[in-house]
């Protein structure tokens, strides 16, 4: 069967949510996630509005993602590392290719290549 590309707000819900599926239940990255987010339905709306705005490019997200790294690094005792944004992306590769193809599909996993990189580099340099 053919998959289609990203089209919508719903589309990358679907991803999201199964992406953070994986994550949830994932040895290593799951206690980062569920010991800090307590309200997942609403993480889950505030990370599709974060993609939908990077993908097609919309303004409405205005959270602080790197603040909220950075706070979640300093509760773990500075233990993330290049592993954890290392299994972050394979998951979020994984998942976009289980269920998309397509441009948008493309896009989405330059954008995770470069924000973990990004993100990475940034929780590092706020240990100083």
């Amino acid at each position: 069967m053919k998959k289609r590309d990203l089209k919508n707000r719903e589309d990358i819900y679907a991803l999201v949510s199964a992406f953070y599926s994986k994550v949830r239940a994932n040895a290593i990255l799951g206690p980062f996630f569920n010991d800090t987010i307590k309200d997942w339905d609403a993480h889950l709306e505030l990370l599709t509005t974060f993609w939908e705005s990077s993908l097609f490019l919309k303004t409405r997200y205005t959270g602080d993602p790197l603040k909220a790294h950075i706070e979640v690094d300093k509760a773990f005792n500075h233990s993330i590392s290049e592993l954890h944004f290392g299994i972050w992306l394979n998951l979020w590769f994984e998942t976009v290719n289980e269920l998309f193809e397509g441009d948008y599909a493309e896009n989405a996993k330059r954008r995770a290549r470069k924000m973990a990189t990004f993100m990475h580099l940034k929780i590092f340099e706020a240990r100083g």
